[in-house]
Parts: C-alpha cells; sequence; structure tokens
C-alpha cells in the first residue's frame, strides 16, 4: 500500500534523520554588532561611545541607561555613569553608501560607514579595531601592530599599551579589556583619593597656623576717629562693640551742639532748615513743622 503504480521511494522518504540546528549568518551578525547599539540595539549615530570592555554604544542611549539603569542590559550593568564610556573619533568611509533597505537594490553588507585612517580597512567585522581610552580615536589592530609608535596614529598625542581597548572584543581580547578596565577604574580611585588627602592636609596645616598666630582681637582693636569739620566720628567696621563707646545723655541734641557744623546739623529734622522747609523730609516725608 503505498507503493503501487511503479513508485520507487528514496531513502529520505523512509528514513527519518535528526534535522540539523538552525545556524546564523555570520555575515548578518557581524553586520549588525558592528553597526548598532548593545543597548537600544537601534543604528549607530554619532556620537558613538563605547565602553572599557570594547562594547559599541549610541551616547543619548548610554544617557537615558544612566539614569533609569532598569532600562540597561546585563551587558551594560558594569556601566555607572557617563566617565565609564569614551566618545569614539571615527573616520568616515567615503565609499559608503547608506539608507534604507527597500529590496529592490543589492546592498554589500560587508561595506561599512567607517574605515581604519592609516591603512583604509572598513570597520566591518573582519577586521579587528580598537581604540585608546587617552584620546578615543578608533584605529584597526593591523595598523597599530605594522606601524609601532608612542602616539596615535591619528591625532599624534602620546598613547600606551595600557590605553588600548579592543572593539567588540571575543574570548582572551575580552579579559585584556576586563583587566585594563579594572586597573583604569583603580588608578582613577587612588589620584582622587591623594587629591583628597592633599587638600585636607592643606586645610588642616592652615587651620594649625590660624592658631598659632590669630589675628587681632575686638578689645584690642584701637578705635579709630576721623575729624571733618571740626566733628569726630568713631570709625566703624573695625569689629568694635557697642560697650566700647560711652553712652550720651538723654537730653543730649545735636542742634544745640556748639562743636556740630551747620552742615551736619542740617541732616536731622531737629535743626532749623527742617523745621522751617515747606516740603517734605526725606526721611519723615511729611512733618510739615510751623
Amino acid at each position: 500500500m503505498g507503493c503501487d503504480g511503479g513508485t520507487i521511494p528514496k531513502r529520505d522518504e523512509l528514513v527519518r534523520t535528526k534535522k540539523k540546528s538552525e545556524q546564523k549568518d555570520k555575515v548578518a551578525e557581524l553586520a549588525f554588532l558592528w553597526r548598532h547599539c548593545s543597548i537600544s540595539q537601534t543604528q549607530l549615530r554619532d556620537p558613538v561611545v563605547a565602553c572599557g570592555l570594547g562594547r559599541l554604544y549610541n551616547k543619548d542611549a548610554v544617557i537615558l541607561g544612566v539614569l533609569d539603569k532598569t532600562t540597561l542590559p546585563e551587558s551594560a550593568k558594569h556601566i555607572k555613569s557617563i566617565k565609564d564610556v569614551k566618545e569614539l573619533i571615527l573616520t568616515p568611509n567615503p565609499s559608503f553608501i547608506g539608507g534604507i533597505d527597500k529590496g529592490d537594490a543589492y546592498i554589500d553588507h560587508q561595506s561599512s560607514p567607517y574605515i581604519c585612517p592609516v591603512i583604509g580597512l572598513e570597520m566591518n567585522g573582519k577586521f579587528k579595531f580598537c581604540f585608546y581610552w587617552s584620546c578615543g580615536c578608533v584605529v584597526s589592530e593591523r595598523a597599530v601592530k605594522e606601524v609601532k609608535s608612542n602616539v596615535c596614529h591619528k591625532c599624534g598625542k602620546p598613547v600606551s599599551e595600557s590605553d588600548l581597548v579592543i572593539l567588540n572584543a571575543t574570548s582572551e581580547d575580552l579579559d585584556s579589556n576586563k583587566v585594563k578596565m579594572e586597573a583604569r577604574v583603580a588608578r582613577l580611585k587612588a589620584e582622587k583619593k591623594k587629591k583628597k588627602d592633599e587638600v585636607k592636609q592643606e586645610s588642616e596645616s592652615t587651620a594649625s597656623v590660624n592658631k598659632i598666630a590669630p589675628g587681632p582681637s575686638s578689645k584690642t582693636v584701637v578705635a579709630k576717629t576721623s575729624e571733618k569739620n571740626g566733628v569726630k566720628r568713631p570709625a566703624f567696621g573695625l569689629g568694635l562693640q557697642t560697650s566700647d563707646f560711652k553712652k550720651t545723655k538723654g537730653d543730649y541734641s545735636v542742634a544745640s551742639d556748639p562743636s556740630a557744623s551747620s552742615v551736619y546739623k542740617s541732616l536731622f529734622t531737629t535743626s532749623k532748615q527742617a523745621k522751617n522747609q515747606s516740603r517734605a523730609h526725606w526721611i519723615t516725608y511729611n512733618p510739615f513743622y510751623n
């Protein structure tokens, strides 16, 4: 039954074989990894930043993740602040053709929007790329190995081996990036603590100097007087207390003081000019003395 009529069954029709697991397209996977943000999974756009482990992000996605840490994936939990990432200086690829994939034209997924500024390799995942943490310039690893130098190949700033971070690192390179990141964080903490201790020591030394040689006391300050138009006035603002001056008598009047000048007397409402004026006084506004 089922084999009549001269049909000849094939082996794959009679013997069930185990299906092979679906394999990922490595080309598409690399293109997505090098062109999309590791947090928001959106396309990379300037400004592009990278963490100490070498993963690529959009800067706005990192800022939102720092503000709300619940939105950060497990791969980005090590980012505590914006200082944990470095803004990258990328070199655009002049031959890259971007745009939306409409399906009506051939798109080369191996083409990358960025290239190495030294030897022109495209940053598409086929070749290792790295950046210097001190300056943020991105170059290919082949350029670093072939053109050995103590300065950056792009900006010319001095760099060291400990500043080199491999982008989208895997296995051994990822472990190396992690060790460098931990050493960098420990060095920054030590420098911050040292600076804090120096400020504290400086403040303590200043306080001890002030204790040994205190400033003049208010009791030892002699009241300075200035004489103008025959009137002696105390110089205020020297930290003197009111008890240092003698109290005047209750029946004292400036208008009857023979030592006071007419200009000084005119400042008070008890003077003849104030009593005889026909307009409002500048203090009382409406005395109108008769």
